[in-house]
C-alpha cells in the first residue's frame, strides 16, 4: 500500500491512497482526514486503507484522479516526534578520521547515535529549501526512514517489527557550519538541523518485498544539479530500525506517527558508489588529498533523491528540492 498527502488548505493536508506505479490516487478522507489522524487509530484505519488500495488497483474506486508527486506534501507534514540516527558506521568512521577524532569511540559503541529533531514543520518533497545564508554550509543527507504505530516502553528489537507501519525516504537538510559548535556544547542540534523533507509517497513494508529486513536493502540515488552524486545501498546499516526502536523505547513509549531516520546512507565501497551527503565527500577528499575540493550547496542548487525497485520503477517518488535564500515576510 502506498500513501501520500496532498494540499487542501489545512496544516496536515488530505490523505490519499496512491497506485503502485504512482500515477493515480484516490482520496481517503472518508477513512481519515489526514495521515496523522489515521495513526491515532491505525488498527482500524489500516484495513480500510488497504481495501481502498485494492479498489484503486482494480479500478473500482470512485473519483480516481491523476497523482502529481510534484504538488504533494510530505506524507506527514508535521508529526509528534522525529528521531534521527547515525547508523552507518562507515559514515561515522570517515567523518571522525577527517576531523581528527578517534573513530574507535563511535565505531565500538553498542548503542546507536540518535537525536530528536524538529517535527512541527516538514518541507515539501518538491520545492524550495529556504535558508538564510550560504555561509552556513548547506548540505543534503539522503536517508531511509520509518513511521511507527504507538510503541510501548521497553519494547525489544524482537518485538519491534509489528510497530513499523510505513517506510519513506528523507532529505535531512543540514547547516554544517554549526555542527562543531553544537557538538562541543553537547546539548543537541538546533541551528545545524533545519526542517526535514520526506518522499512524496510512504509505503507499507510489504511493498519492498525481500528488500525489507528491518533495513531497506536497496540503493538510494542522489543527484546534485543533475549529476550523479552517489548511490549507496541501505544494506550496510550497522543498526537495524528494530534496534533503533529498542534503544529509543528503553525509558519511554513512542507516540503513533513517530518518524525514525537511518542517518546518512554510506557504504564501504564509497569510491564506486559515491556518498549521500557533501560532508562525507569532503571527508574523503581530506583523507585522500589533504584538502576539501567540493563546496557546500549554493542558492539555486538542486538535489534529487530517489529509490528504484528491481523492475526499474520509483518506489517512493522523488525528493526534488532547490536551495533558495530565505526572505522574511512581515
Amino acid at each position: 500500500m502506498k500513501l501520500a498527502t496532498i494540499p487542501n488548505g489545512t496544516r496536515d493536508g488530505e490523505l490519499v491512497v496512491v497506485s503502485a506505479d504512482l500515477t493515480r490516487a484516490v482520496s481517503a478522507r472518508a477513512i481519515a482526514p489526514n495521515l496523522l489522524t489515521a495513526f491515532e487509530d491505525w488498527a482500524a484505519a489500516e484495513p480500510r486503507l488497504r481495501a481502498l488500495a485494492e479498489d484503486l488497483a482494480a479500478g473500482r474506486a470512485g473519483q480516481i484522479f491523476a497523482f502529481d508527486q510534484s504538488t504533494a506534501l510530505s506524507p506527514l507534514p508535521r508529526s509528534f516526534q522525529w528521531i534521527d540516527g547515525s547508523c552507518f558506521k562507515n559514515h561515522l568512521y570517515l567523518m571522525a578520521r577527517a576531523t581528527g577524532r578517534d573513530p574507535e569511540i563511535e565505531m565500538n559503541s553498542p548503542f546507536p547515535l540518535m537525536y530528536q529533531g524538529m517535527s512541527d514543520d516538514f518541507y515539501r518533497p518538491h520545492g524550495d529549501i529556504p535558508l538564510p545564508r550560504e555561509e552556513d554550509n548547506i548540505d543534503f543527507e539522503a536517508e531511509v526512514g520509518i513511521v511507527l504505530d504507538e510503541v510501548p516502553m521497553g519494547t525489544t528489537a524482537a518485538e519491534a517489527p509489528k510497530y513499523v507501519k510505513l517506510v519513506l525516504l528523507i532529505n535531512d537538510v543540514s547547516c554544517r557550519a554549526y555542527v562543531k559548535r553544537e557538538i562541543t556544547v553537547g546539548f543537541g542540534w538546533m541551528n545545524a538541523k533545519p526542517s526535514t523533507a520526506f518522499s512524496p509517497v510512504a509505503v507499507t513494508p510489504d511493498e519492498l518485498g525481500a528488500a525489507w529486513t528491518g533495513k531497506v536493502e536497496l540503493p538510494i540515488r542522489i543527484e546534485w544539479n543533475g549529476e550523479r552524486f552517489g548511490e549507496p545501498n541501505g544494506r550496510e546499516m550497522s543498526f537495524s530500525f528494530y534496534d533503533l526502536i529498542e534503544h529509543a523505547a528503553r525509558t519511554r513509549k513512542l507516540a503513533a506517527g513517530t518518524i525514525f531516520g537511518s542517518g546518512t546512507v554510506s557504504n564501504s565501497d564509497f569510491k564506486n558508489v559515491g556518498s549521500a551527503c557533501i560532508a562525507e565527500r569532503r571527508s574523503i577528499e581530506m583523507l585522500e588529498h589533504g584538502e576539501h575540493r567540493t563546496s557546500f550547496m549554493k542558492f539555486g542548487d538542486r538535489v534529487r533523491i530517489e529509490m528504484i525497485d528491481a523492475g526499474g520503477k520509483s518506489i517512493f517518488g522523488a525528493i526534488d528540492q532547490t536551495v533558495v535564500q530565505y526572505r522574511k515576510v512581515f
